[in-house]
């Protein structure tokens, strides 16, 4: 695979995982323990808000691998 369908698979992988996380971010902080405290929401939301960076970065990191050299041209 090409690094470039490689960015264009991991672009719409990135949009699908921000959309996922924000659904379920948003259906999560209408729990009642969470929605009932401001400084609860303020960290929930900070947590919510950088969480998505860590299932993120493995699908960043294999869109910038280089291509594989071919043999035999």
């Amino acid at each position: 695979m090409t690094i470039r369908t490689r960015k264009f698979l991991g672009a719409i992988l990135l949009l699908v995982l921000a959309t996922v996380w924000s659904l379920l971010g948003m259906a999560a902080a209408q729990m009642p323990w969470i929605a009932e405290s401001g400084w609860r929401q303020a960290i929930y939301y900070i947590v919510i808000g950088m969480g998505w960076v860590l299932p993120a970065m493995p699908i960043v990191s294999w869109m910038q691998r280089p291509d594989r050299v071919r043999s035999g041209s």
